[in-house]
């Protein structure tokens, strides 16, 4: 089984059973905000309270969440950028000779509120073939990627392995548009068939990395994303970052679950 979603307009081909139940057969949430709000049963501002009903009581995890994450982030990416300009540029040239097409594959996703943004990345594959799709793994269970994608470019392999694709969302970060740790944005063709409940992980900013990252990357199912991504908001402190740090570092030196 295979589902496919093309950009700019986003077309679900097939939807999965398990994003389906007889209510969502029905419904349509194009506005994304409204279903946000009634997921919090709140108004979108402020942000605080409504963060702060889905964490446990502790003020200072809260203060954490909105004030010095934010001021870290900005900080930390800003220096990330220069540092990495030289790489960037050589991986932009890279991709540039490697096959024909943009250096930046752009693509739509959902925020935080439910605000929708273009996120940035190193194109990986060849650009008539950039579209996700779904592939069922040996499990049974749906998977977004394949290992040995023939779509991938021969850089492209070496990008994902490595993570260096993602990099090019430094801007989304100094943009207020992500963050560096937090939930995977998602695909407005999926959010659209979100239970209330799953909104939730729309409470913070999307991330570079986060916790169902560094649990599997890619071998974890997709249905597993959307529990692990939660989890976060629930548990967001700086001691839960610190070991997605870590764990990240850990992850893209070995490789593990990047295809």
């Amino acid at each position: 089984m295979q589902v496919a979603i093309n950009e700019p307009d986003i077309e679900l081909v097939v939807q999965p059973e398990w994003q389906i139940t007889p209510a969502s057969r029905q419904r349509h949430v194009p506005d994304f905000q409204h279903a946000f709000a009634a997921a919090v049963a709140a108004p979108l501002d402020p942000w605080m309270s409504m963060l702060a009903a889905s964490l446990p009581k502790r003020s200072g995890r809260v203060i954490y969440g909105f004030v010095f994450k934010r001021w870290l982030d900005v900080v930390t990416a800003a220096l990330a950028t220069v540092l990495l300009l030289p790489l960037l540029i050589v991986v932009a040239l890279a991709v540039r000779l490697d096959s024909p097409g943009p250096v930046i594959f752009r693509q739509t996703r959902v925020g935080r509120g439910g605000t929708s943004f273009v996120v940035l990345k190193f194109r990986t594959m060849r650009d008539a073939q950039q579209v996700l799709q779904f592939f069922e793994g040996p499990d049974g269970k749906l998977r977004h990627k394949l290992v040995n994608d023939p779509r991938v470019t021969r850089i492209g392999r070496l990008l994902r392995r490595t993570s260096i694709d993602e990099l090019p969302q430094l801007i989304n970060v100094l943009r207020g548009e992500m963050s560096l740790i937090g939930p995977r944005p998602e695909l407005p063709g999926i959010v659209e068939h979100y239970e209330p409940w799953q909104h939730r992980r729309h409470l913070v900013r999307p991330g570079l990395t986060g916790w169902w990252q560094v649990q599997g990357r890619s071998d974890r199912p997709m249905h597993e994303h959307t529990e692990l991504d939660l989890y976060y908001v629930e548990n967001l402190s700086p001691g839960l970052d610190l070991r997605i740090i870590r764990r990240t570092i850990r992850v893209v030196l070995s490789g593990f679950g990047a295809y």
